[in-house]
């Protein structure tokens, strides 16, 4: 009797679970009615975006802020020049006068989900904020796409409609890219030696080309603290 009850207590576990699963992946598909050409993996990490950045809130993960107290930099933002997602050199010399916000980003990662985000930002305050992405496979390899696939992405299942720039290294290194020297090296910035901890951190600069702020991944695009700065 005990070993039917047993069978029976086990029995209705799997059944549960097995609606629950079935629940899940409805939901998933759900979510991604409207996703073109993503992986299953893509389509997943979609579906528990919002589950994801609030387990790393929970956590305080890659939630770091820094900021600058006007220190300004010993080398010209608006010197650089760096290449767009379709071949073209971009000057930065076409920055001045506005706020820009630069952002490692990569298709397979927890914070993916983020491009609706700064896409929204980008569309809210595009009369004085430029967006530049700049995809990077330093994390986790989680964008080993090329350039074409990249943009077609962001663009088909988030609305990228904001400057993407031809795939990089971020982090330290002999291959970082020359803008992210200048975000992460003090004695061009004039302060910051914060280097990206994972895809999606951001980098706000100034209308007069100072580096002002660093906010950690978990820190979602549209939050006050980031559209405070935005603002000011």
């Amino acid at each position: 009797m005990a070993t039917k009850r047993k069978y029976s207590k086990l029995k209705k576990f799997f059944i549960v679970l097995l609606l629950l699963l079935i629940t899940f992946f409805a939901y998933v598909e759900i979510v991604n009615r409207n996703s073109v050409n993503m992986t299953y993996r893509q389509k997943l990490l979609k579906a528990v975006y919002p589950a994801f950045v609030w387990w790393a809130k929970l956590k305080g993960s890659n939630a770091k802020k820094l900021s600058n107290l006007k220190q300004l930099p010993m080398i010209s933002f608006y010197s650089l020049k760096d290449t767009l997602n379709d071949g073209k050199v971009f000057d930065f010399t076409q920055l001045k006068g506005k706020k820009v916000m630069l952002v490692n980003t990569a298709s397979d990662c927890g914070y993916t989900g983020q491009y609706a985000d700064l896409e929204i930002l980008h569309q809210k305050y595009e009369d004085k904020l430029v967006m530049i992405g700049f995809p990077a496979n330093d994390f986790g390899e989680q964008e080993k796409g090329d350039d074409d696939a990249i943009a077609s992405f962001c663009k088909k299942n988030f609305g990228v409609s904001f400057l993407l720039m031809k795939k990089s290294s971020v982090v330290k290194g002999e291959e970082q890219n020359r803008v992210y020297q200048w975000l992460t090296d003090p004695a061009k910035n004039g302060w910051n030696d914060q280097q990206p901890t994972w895809n999606f951190c951001k980098y706000l600069v100034d209308e007069q080309g100072t580096l002002t702020n660093f906010f950690g991944s978990s820190l979602e695009p549209m939050n006050s603290e980031i559209t405070k700065e935005i603002d000011k």
